[in-house]
């Protein structure tokens, strides 16, 4: 009896790390195809119109309270945005988006080699985001950095149950 209700403990562990991960893959899918986006739209920007619209969006909000920390580090960060920083972000944007892309649609086809082309993917992401954290300071990246961490132990649970049906 002791030992049925271990396995049932186990299998509901299972399911709960394995509910995760789909629905970790989902954000990621979702992520991916919105950097993709952005990448595309960043295109047609120009750091002018960046900055037109980030004034626009940012004007009514600056009135009211023109210490306002969100709206003046966005009209900071639009007047710091240059030819060369589009052509980052695009490359960024696009790049990003299509590897995270792939390899969900990979990890959702069940390849077992991407189970650990993912979590490798996401350490390398995760220390980017450190050294752009260390630049910035932006606490977006400290985030983006624990979802990819959840994510490497989720993959590596998802791996681990697949690699054990597989045997």
């Amino acid at each position: 009896m002791n030992k049925f209700i271990t396995n049932s403990k186990n299998d509901k562990k299972k399911e709960l790390l394995h509910k995760g991960f789909e629905v970790g893959i989902l954000i990621k899918g979702i992520d991916g195809i919105l950097e993709i986006l952005g990448g595309i739209i960043m295109i047609f920007l120009s750091p002018a119109r960046v900055s037109q619209i980030v004034t626009f969006v940012t004007q009514k909000e600056l009135t009211e309270d023109p210490t306002d920390l969100i709206s003046n580090y966005l009209v900071k960060l639009s007047s710091s945005f240059t030819i060369n920083s589009q052509y980052f972000a695009v490359f960024y944007f696009v790049s990003h988006g299509l590897i995270k892309l792939i390899l969900v649609i990979l990890l959702w086809k069940r390849k077992i080699w991407a189970y650990p082309l993912a979590i490798v993917s996401l350490i390398l992401f995760i220390i980017y985001q450190l050294y752009e954290f260390y630049l910035s300071h932006s606490i977006f990246m400290i985030i983006l950095t624990v979802f990819d961490l959840a994510m490497i132990v989720l993959t590596y649970f998802e791996y681990k149950n697949y690699k054990l049906k597989l045997d």
